[in-house]
């Protein structure tokens, strides 16, 4: 999951910007895990500092000028934040209990609208159960959010992940707190494949397991497998209700971060898959009579590709999906006799004529992610290279309506 930040960097940067690029640099040349933990307490209590108070700009900051200066840098510190923003220590009566801000991904597909819906309570009692049954250390203690979650109601910083994370967290031990804020879902843009999500706080004794396979590792290392295979089985149903009308995929509930990427990567084809059939349809027309345009986006280095959907021998966008990457995808080792992994702009060129399409432009450029300035939707290349609104023919039929 992309999170907000600032399109550009200040100028300078202020003193607790620059203490964290300095930590962040020092942790990242150290040579003992002595040192780290040193510099890692470090840097623990100043992003404390800025996360009680809401401060992503200096966050931000620090990380657009690593970001330009020293990419290792960038790394350890962004590592630091989202560690930092999804656990923690809280206590009560004397004890102290480490917290997790876990979530529940789901990733689902539909020619309809995919519901974000409030949970009924027996709903999340239900759930919860299974998850402590299934996935959850024994005596985990839990808060649920009692809501399916889409991704812009998401936290969009890491302020806001980590006030998720307290709050949920202090709920999960009876501690004095309120509901997390969920953020405003935009009704302008229906997506035909997307994740859903439930989150969960976390809390267990200090150095305890938080999840099951943490208290009977397996020498495969399949102990996550065996887990979702059982949480699967029996939340099947229960999600097979709260979606009615569309396809869905559950993966492992994990932590925050994690669990959010997974789910993206997941979501990636078939959000292609999904906008090919549904286009099909709504135009009346075969996917060899469709035309994609597919582009890499980003400031400093290529982020996401953004594939524009024209008909053949037209210029107009008419519907447009994101293929968003994370870290260096392209570059990770390859174990000795792995074949090497299919570049990113072939696998979606490729996933592209399985799907029926063979006009497909690959623009060379790298363009700007823009978005519209009124809804919030992102702009989609059209094969001239301009970054466009898509908008659907008059005559065709209209978005992804709900399921009835």
């Amino acid at each position: 999951m992309a999170r907000a930040r600032a399109s550009s960097s200040p100028k300078r940067l202020n003193r607790d910007a620059s203490r964290l690029v300095t930590l962040s640099l020092a942790l990242h040349h150290s040579g003992s895990r002595v040192e780290d933990r040193f510099w890692e307490t470090e840097l623990a209590n100043i992003l404390s500092k800025l996360m009680r108070a809401g401060n992503d700009a200096t966050l931000d900051a620090a990380l657009d000028h690593l970001s330009t200066t020293h990419l290792g840098g960038y790394e350890v510190l962004i590592e630091q934040a989202e560690t930092h923003s999804e656990s923690c220590v809280l206590e009560k009566e004397g004890k102290r209990f480490d917290v997790l801000l876990v979530i529940a991904p789901l990733v689902a597909w539909t020619r309809y609208s995919i519901p974000a819906i409030a949970l009924s309570d027996s709903i999340v009692a239900s759930l919860a159960g299974h998850l402590q049954t299934h996935v959850l250390a024994t005596g985990a203690q839990i808060a649920m959010m009692p809501q399916l979650i889409s991704l812009d109601q998401m936290p969009r910083t890491l302020c806001e992940t980590y006030d998720w994370l307290h709050k949920l967290g202090a709920t999960a031990l009876d501690l004095p707190s309120g509901p997390p804020k969920l953020n405003h879902e935009p009704d302008s843009f229906n997506m035909l494949a997307d994740t859903r999500y439930i989150a969960i706080g976390v809390a267990v004794p200090e150095g305890k397991p938080v999840f099951r396979w943490q208290e009977t590792p397996s020498e495969l290392g399949d102990g996550r497998e065996a887990c979702l295979e059982q949480w699967t089985t029996d939340t099947q149903p229960i999600f097979a209700n709260l979606l009615a009308g569309c396809g869905f995929e559950i993966l492992v509930p994990d932590a925050y971060y994690v669990s959010n990427r997974e789910a993206d990567r997941r979501i990636r084809p078939l959000s292609i898959k999904s906008a090919v059939v549904w286009l099909e349809g709504a135009l009346q027309l075969e996917a060899s009579q469709l035309r994609a345009v597919i582009v890499g986006c980003g400031e400093r280095t290529i982020e996401e590709y953004r594939i524009g959907f024209t008909q053949k021998n037209q210029t107009e966008v008419i519907y447009g999906c994101l293929w968003p990457l994370y870290g260096r995808e392209e570059d990770e080792p390859l174990l000795e006799g792995q074949p090497a992994p299919i570049e990113t702009i072939d696998e979606i060129t490729n996933l592209l004529k399985e799907c029926g399409i063979t006009d497909i432009r690959r623009l060379p450029s790298m363009l700007s992610p823009e978005f519209c300035d009124d809804c919030g939707a992102p702009y989609f290349p059209n094969p001239s290279g301009e970054m466009v609104h898509a908008e659907l023919p008059e005559d065709a039929e209209t978005a992804p309506a709900h399921f009835h």
